[in-house]
């Protein structure tokens, strides 16, 4: 049943941000029976901005909660001088929706540089070069185990990337007598160097 109440002459009827304000202030004196009635004025049109904002159902509604709870402790706080209720708690629920987004952002920010830190091995510069060292000294000690034209014919095709005709050219020797000598020159360094058949 709804109660009518006269307003007295003069005073303009009370609106339903003028309504909210005061259930507001009673709210701030720790009126639980005001808060039910704020909530339910205000629990849609908060989850509504909170759903806009954030775009995702789940937390959009832990938004809304979290603004309603802040709404009960800071009620307090509410200044109608300053602007509508409804404003006020809209305010609230905005700020909190962009704050979350920009927590869900960071946080994924940060998981995806963790991944891709687990992912990235680390790289030893000093055993590579190390490494490389060795590789060199025993190639260039292997390559001195050749005959001199083994290690002639070797330098200008691998080194020097020529064809085999063109180290025939180059050296003047038939192609064949160049093969050969690639070939036994290449069976010298793989024993040399260790690599298995």
């Amino acid at each position: 049943m709804v109660t009518l109440r006269s307003v007295p002459a003069g005073e303009p009827e009370p609106g339903p941000g003028d309504r909210l304000g005061r259930l507001l202030d009673r709210c701030a004196r720790g009126d639980h029976a005001a808060f039910e009635q704020v909530y339910d004025a205000m629990a849609g049109p908060v989850l509504g901005i909170a759903t806009t904002v954030v775009r995702n159902r789940a937390l959009a509604e832990e938004v809304a909660q979290d603004v309603l709870v802040e709404v009960w402790r800071t009620s307090s706080r509410y200044q109608a001088d300053r602007g509508s209720a409804r404003g006020w708690i809209m305010t609230i629920a905005h700020r909190r929706a962009v704050d979350r987004v920009r927590r869900e952002q960071a946080d994924s920010d940060r998981d995806e540089r963790v991944a891709r830190r687990d992912d990235e091995r680390p790289y030893d510069h000093v055993a590579d070069e190390v490494e490389a060292n060795v590789e060199r000294e025993q190639v260039r000690r292997c390559l001195d185990s050749l005959t001199g034209l083994q290690r002639e014919s070797v330098a200008l095709a691998y080194y020097d990337g020529y064809t085999y005709r063109e180290v025939a050219q180059l050296l003047h020797t038939p192609l064949g007598t160049v093969k050969t000598r690639l070939r036994d020159g290449l069976v010298r360094l793989r024993d040399c160097m260790g690599v298995g058949r």
